[in-house]
């Protein structure tokens, strides 16, 4: 007898899938969303791709160009500084209460995704590195103690994991990475801060850079109202 897929699992399924398409890069910004070729491709109703692209439009990956044309939405210089903005808000903090808070199997674990992100930077593998990167900065929220400073990153984490994939200075992002370890590690909150400030200023730099060139990098870092870190 054939098991039936509940519909919500079937949902969920088609947009995983999707979700990693987009933020692999196998779906560009501009590709349309056809709902009666995806229902075909992954071998479902049109149901749950529609309530799968509706999700999608929620989590800011796709829109509606029309009332009949679905696009994975293109990505403009004033979203991509939005979204580094909140990074920055976000994750500099974070990285000072995972400073005062870590434990040493949290450490281990940090060491243990360093080691496996060296290996896949290595290796030049962008899903993994994009896959490590992400569990990386998850370990480093979980490690600040906050499920409420969790659950405002949440709405936005494929996102953030979406424009991580647009920055291909593995071997940099590897050094910055290894580098707020160390500051993480020290004890010191002000010095992981400095740390995670200057890794979300940098990959600003770089994401933009790869995506729109350096026509337009600006000359400045992106959050003129932070002094430059100050790095031990």
């Amino acid at each position: 007898m054939t098991k039936i897929e509940p519909l919500g699992a079937v949902r969920e399924r088609v947009l995983g899938s999707l979700r990693q398409e987009i933020i692999a890069g196998r779906l560009r910004p501009g590709d349309r969303l056809v709902e009666r070729e995806l229902a075909d491709r992954f071998g479902v109703s049109r149901v749950p791709v529609r309530e799968a692209i509706r999700a999608l439009v929620a989590e800011g990956f796709v829109l509606f160009e029309t009332p009949r044309r679905t696009v994975v939405r293109p990505l403009s210089p004033t979203d991509v500084k939005e979204l580094f903005e909140l990074r920055e808000a976000l994750e500099v903090y974070a990285a000072g209460l995972a400073a005062a808070r870590a434990t040493p199997g949290d450490l281990a674990e940090l060491r243990e995704l360093l080691a496996s992100a060296a290996s896949a930077t290595d290796a030049g593998d962008a899903e993994a590195i994009t896959d490590i990167n992400t569990r990386f900065h998850d370990r480093l929220l979980a490690m600040a103690d906050n499920t409420l400073l969790i659950s405002v990153m949440e709405p936005v984490a494929g996102r953030l994991q979406w424009l991580t994939r647009r920055n291909e200075e593995w071997p940099q992002l590897l050094t910055e990475h290894q580098d707020l370890y160390d500051a993480i590690a020290s004890g010191d909150p002000a010095r992981a801060r400095a740390h995670a400030l200057n890794h979300v200023q940098a990959n600003y730099r770089s994401t933009v850079r790869h995506l729109f060139g350096e026509a337009d990098l600006p000359e400045a870092p992106p959050f003129p109202d932070h002094a430059p870190p100050r790095i031990p």
